[in-house]
């Protein structure tokens, strides 16, 4: 069963986060969820909170098959902490699956990873990524996958399913949601 770390700080963009994560789930991928602080309550920016599966500092040294980066004021709180740098590199050197939407792909770029690279990002980041692709709503170039924002969740999640698992069991979620 392929495995997905889905980082969770504070204020997080709860539609980027629970949306793939549920995709995810519904086909049969491990996904844990990882606050940043040492409490597993975590608010999203919405007043929605969450209860996370464990911590950043219990799951920061193993790698999994993707590193799942929602957006969000919290975003900010991602590029501070220098344990996110670490396994983001990680992950990036070990070939695995990065995956970022919103203002996340700037985690990867302070990484040094989306430069040569097709990308897309939220129009509040625009000016620090300035080559993103904003007509696209999910961007897979080697292995980093971006997406927009809270409007492109499910396209970015249904994409997360397809390279994760197959595309027929992205195909049979997608109508299973109606999407």
């Amino acid at each position: 069963m392929p495995t997905v770390l889905a980082l969770l700080p504070e204020g997080f963009e709860e539609l980027e986060a629970i949306a793939p994560i549920d995709m995810l789930r519904r086909a049969g991928v491990g996904v844990t969820t990882a606050s940043l602080t040492e409490t597993l309550s975590v608010n999203g920016r919405n007043g929605i909170t969450i209860q996370a599966d464990a911590t950043l500092s219990a799951n920061s040294e193993k790698l999994r098959d993707m590193l799942l980066i929602p957006g969000g004021p919290g975003v900010k709180l991602l590029r501070a902490d220098p344990r996110v740098s670490a396994l983001v590199r990680a992950h990036a050197g070990a070939g695995h699956w990065l995956a970022a939407i919103c203002a996340a792909p700037t985690v990867l770029n302070d990484a040094g990873l989306l430069a040569g690279l097709r990308y897309t990002c939220h129009t509040s980041v625009l000016n620090e990524l300035p080559t993103a692709l904003m007509q696209e709503r999910v961007v897979v170039d080697a292995n980093i996958i971006t997406s927009r924002g809270a409007g492109t969740a499910i396209d970015f999640g249904l994409v997360l399913v397809e390279k994760l698992t197959t595309p027929e069991k992205a195909r049979e979620i997608q109508a299973s949601i109606c999407a």
